[in-house]
């Protein structure tokens, strides 16, 4: 069964691999706006991944992931934009500082649970906008007016444009943090860090250091929301305050919740729900006014809502569960 599921994910790779090679022969279907569209699901995807690690798999909640996003967006801008860093190497240095701020964060946290550390990760995210705006930091971040960026460059002359470059490193990088995602939950710490969500007391009366895995938990989940944040720097050349705005994290726990908590298939299709929802919001909402006659508008958050609420009814476990049940049922009926 195990082998079946790496033989499926290595072919959906390869072919993510080779789609926008055929651009020459669909050049409508595989557009640059198309794969710079993908690329954003991926980096949502790594984003909803991080969030995923915390708290489905460690059992932390958090509704603050955004102040960790744009942490690593700005780490990623600053050092283009003021030091002339180049684009792939603000990815580890947006992890390190990510990770930094998470574990910090982290110790504190230890003595916060459930809705307590909601609300304290949801005053972090509320906090850092704002920071990011103070007057004695504008040299650094731009303040209100963000700042620009330069779309990264196609090395070694390589055959592609801009948006096509963006797509493959995005999709390398998130290979490779899925990767090492699925390897550490495999792993010793792995265990402990779900023992820790199942049954607190009984993973701290079996001496796994509770204190300990929490706090490095949180840094590494902060490290994957950053570097979607570094890579959302690099992708769409501009940051500003506004942009990362408590709703960001309210969207990557909706994205979390449809795709499936506790779940790596999960975070890939909340990742891609997330940016479906939010580009097609205008798109639907124009036709419920116009073709369908309803005198109201649809806001992103309307359509959010609302398919929020079908997908909790019919399918409480997420996409990724509802899948995964289903099939089980038809591999038992045959």
């Amino acid at each position: 069964m195990a082998s079946a599921s790496k033989k499926w994910v290595l072919g959906i790779v390869v072919l993510a691999f080779v789609v926008p090679l055929l651009k020459p022969f669909f050049p409508d279907l595989i557009s640059d706006y198309r794969l710079f569209l993908v690329s954003t699901m991926i980096i949502a995807s790594i984003a909803v991944l991080g969030l995923n690690l915390l708290t489905g798999f460690n059992g932390q909640f958090s509704l603050g992931h955004g102040a960790f996003y744009a942490v690593g967006a700005y780490t990623a801008a600053i050092l283009m934009d003021q030091l002339s860093v180049p684009y792939w190497a603000t990815i580890p240095a947006a992890a390190i500082v990510c990770f930094i701020v998470g574990y910090l964060f982290g110790l504190p946290a230890l003595k916060l649970e459930g809705h307590y550390l909601a609300l304290a990760t949801f005053a972090l995210a509320l906090a850092v906008p704002q920071i990011l705006k103070y007057k004695w930091l504008e040299g650094l971040t731009g303040g209100v007016q963000g700042i620009v960026l330069m779309k990264p460059e196609v090395p070694f002359g390589l055959p592609l444009t801009e948006d096509q470059w963006l797509y493959y490193f995005c999709l390398i990088v998130m290979v490779v943090l899925f990767w090492a995602a699925a390897n550490m939950l495999n792993s010793r710490s792995g265990r402990a860090m779900m023992a820790i969500r199942d049954q607190y007391m009984a993973a701290d009366t079996m001496g796994i250091d509770t204190a300990l895995y929490k706090t490095v938990t949180f840094g590494i989940s902060a490290a994957y929301t950053g570097i979607a944040g570094a890579l959302s720097a690099s992708a769409i050349a501009f940051v500003a305050p506004d942009s990362f705005n408590i709703f960001l994290s309210i969207k990557f726990l909706i994205g979390l919740v449809v795709g499936g908590i506790g779940s790596l298939t999960g975070s890939v299709i909340g990742g891609v729900f997330y940016v479906l929802v939010d580009n097609s919001a205008q798109a639907l909402s124009q036709f419920v006014k116009n073709d369908l006659g309803v005198p109201f508008d649809l806001s992103a958050y309307t359509v959010f809502g609302v398919l929020l609420i079908a997908i909790i009814y019919l399918m409480p476990m997420g996409i990724a569960g509802g899948v995964a049940i289903a099939w089980r049922k038809i591999r038992g009926a045959r």
